[in-house]
């Protein structure tokens, strides 16, 4: 793409495909001009709509964070803020969960989401990736392909990586094209990879390459761009392409600053921060992460004044549902787990709600831009529910659990990882055989863990071991017996900084410094919750209430399924909170959906967002795998106040 100069280049409006028109949700062709042009004036430093300067402030929403339901009302509130645009990354792994399988439906029906934007009257920017970021798994990319290709070299010029990403653009980019704003739609800008500064390769080959693969589809329908803090653009501008910062609130004069670094790379062309930070992403076993109101608006104000564009990540930023929580790589040996809500103190809540927060940027914004003539939704109400028992049903390690929830047994001289065993997340039993040795106690250690693991000897829990908090060995009385079960959870692959984050036991486990051999592997993924309910049912049929063991003693024969049911009216239907404050870590189910992982031991988030769309006027069920402990009366409680700071 050349840059221009004071000549801008006319795009031809190109009409939507019938495809669209004939959609559910159409985009409003009364909106539109014959001649639809969004660009770049490099001479005069601005982006230009339809043959005007253009300037705006957008705000970052992921699609895959919310229910379907709930998208039209949570745009519609960002547009009431005064935002221009909405800014979403695309998920490769989400619409691609297995080699060769796509998925655009639900949650993850992009199309659907890009169409009520437009509805909404907001302007569209794309972040295809294919890396995220985002504190998602693995930034995005599918765990697939580190078993497709365990030597793969994740975002480089390696041929079986692009060969993928080619493969998965020829997918999603004849998707999006209708979209661009020079065909009629609502797309303006179209982010090539992502912070790719941040990067230890720095592949200027490979920069090149996806940068054409973009090109390919984008072609001149809408403007491509790059992101990075202001210390990465040595590696993350690419040529041709309009570099933009990222970074959160600062003084007047570091603003400056970031902008006489931006005109090293990019000498001329708008200016924009891409991702301004209105809250902070949090870990478990750390503080919730908060940025003071008051902090935002001047920096905010200063670009605005800068004439630069800016976009807030996140304005809403939703929830981590499932195994979807990615982490970050703190340094060498670090390594940190990130939390299952993204409310990320965002000016919207988890649940969509607005704030102070929200509304101090909202009059800020008007100062600069009209706001639209629509009202600001008001927040929907909230329920508490009453306390519901659940009963312990089955454990992993047991006869049961085994030949209901497990994917897989397979035996192997060494141990595998959960990529070499072809399972995404979830949990891998690895069993062997300790040695008879003629000491006590005996040291076990695991050799790099990924990333945290229980340990039982004869089916006994005798503790844990912690990648993240770098505890590798603990000691093991030799009384104890010989059958060794190790079950290993992936508590999420890095997100950023680093690439090829493979779970499971890595090296090797060594016992009294004699390493381990002959292992059995058992898969427990839990992506299938009907694996789970067979369960449930074949043992409420064979034992009813008959349930003599404590819950103690459950536990301490391994991570335990625990069930129970609840009834609602129809009045009862609302967004809730699942509190599972007596309990310890684990994973938590209603009627089939997985709304993430609980750690309330560590916190700092308590509670786990239920949104409305999940419930059931009737019986409602609920199941929780519970690896470490429960009150004895297995009550678990809703409210209807999130509690993600701990108190």
């Amino acid at each position: 793409m050349r840059k221009l100069s004071s000549v801008l280049l006319t795009l031809t409006y190109i009409a939507l495909s019938s495809s669209l028109a004939e959609s559910q949700h159409t985009l409003s062709v009364d909106n539109f001009v014959s001649e639809r042009t969004f660009e770049i004036d490099y001479e005069n430093n601005t982006f230009v709509r339809d043959g005007k300067p253009f300037q705006f402030v957008g705000g970052s929403f992921h699609y895959f964070r919310a229910m379907p339901q709930t998208w039209q009302r949570k745009l519609r509130t960002m547009r009431a803020a005064g935002l221009q645009v909405v800014t979403t990354y695309v998920e490769w792994s989400l619409h691609a969960p297995k080699d060769g399988v796509y998925d655009f439906t639900g949650i993850a029906d992009i199309e659907e989401f890009i169409k009520l934007a437009a509805q909404e009257d907001l302007l569209v920017i794309l972040r295809p990736g294919p890396y995220i970021c985002a504190e998602r798994d693995n930034g995005g990319l599918p765990y697939w392909l580190l078993h497709k290709y365990p030597n793969i070299l994740l975002r480089t010029d390696d041929e079986d990586y692009k060969r993928e990403v080619a493969k998965w653009y020829s997918v999603l980019m004849p998707k999006m094209q209708k979209f661009f704003y020079a065909n009629g739609g609502p797309i303006i800008m179209v982010q090539v990879e992502n912070e790719y500064g941040s990067f230890y390769a720095c592949d200027e080959n490979y920069k090149l390459w996806i940068r054409d693969e973009t090109l390919k589809y984008t072609q001149s329908h809408a403007v491509l761009f790059t992101n990075d803090g202001p210390g990465m653009l040595r590696c993350g501008k690419i040529p041709n392409v309009l570099a933009t910062l990222d970074f959160g609130a600062a003084d007047d004069s570091s603003i400056d600053q970031y902008w006489k670094t931006l005109r090293k790379f990019e000498k001329k062309g708008p200016l924009m921060n891409s991702e301004y930070y209105p809250g902070w992403l949090s870990h478990w076993q750390e503080q919730f992460q908060k940025v003071d109101t008051k902090l935002l608006l001047r920096p905010l104000e200063k670009m605005l004044e800068d004439k630069a564009s800016v976009n807030l990540y996140m304005f809403y930023g939703g929830t981590n549902f499932g195994f979807t929580a990615g982490a970050n790589d703190g340094g060498p040996g670090n390594y940190n787990s990130d939390i299952t809500s993204y409310d990320y103190d965002a000016p919207m809540t988890e649940s969509g709600d607005t704030t102070e927060k929200y509304f101090a940027l909202r009059e800020l914004i008007s100062k600069y831009f009209p706001l639209p003539d629509i009202e600001v939704p008001e927040n929907l109400r909230k329920v508490k529910l009453p306390d519901v028992h659940l009963k312990p049903y089955s454990v992993l390690l047991d006869l049961n659990g085994r030949r209901h929830l497990s994917s897989f047994t397979v035996t192997s001289l060494n141990p595998m990882t959960f990529e070499a065993l072809n399972q995404n997340s979830g949990f891998i039993l690895y069993e062997t055989k300790l040695p008879n040795v003629k000491r006590d106690p005996v040291l076990l250690k695991i050799n790099e863990l990924r990333d945290r693991a229980y340990i039982y000897v004869n089916r006994q829990f005798v503790g844990v071991l912690s990648r993240e908090n770098k505890i590798d060995s603990l000691p093991i009385s030799s009384m104890l017996g010989e059958d060794l079960q190790i079950i290993v959870e992936n508590e999420g692959r890095i997100n950023y900084g680093i690439a090829n984050d493979f779970k499971g036991i890595i090296g090797n486990v060594q016992y009294n410094s004699v390493i381990l051999l002959n292992w059995t592997m058992t898969g427990f993924p839990l992506e299938n919750y009907r694996q789970i309910d067979d369960l449930v049912s074949v043992l409420r049929r064979k034992y009813g209430s008959n349930r003599t063991a404590s819950i103690k003693s459950y536990l301490r024969s391994g991570p335990t399924i625990f069930h129970g049911e609840f009834i609602l009216k129809e009045s009862e239907i609302a967004d809730t909170y699942l509190d599972p404050t007596l309990w310890g870590k684990g994973i938590a189910f209603i009627n089939g959906f997985n709304l993430g992982r609980y750690w309330p031991i560590v916190g700092p988030q308590i509670t786990l967002y239920v949104p409305k769309e999940i419930l059931r006027i009737g019986t409602n069920k609920i199941t929780m795998l519970e690896l470490e402990r429960a009150p004895e009366n297995g009550l678990v409680s809703f409210t209807d106040t999130p509690n993600l700071e701990g108190y």
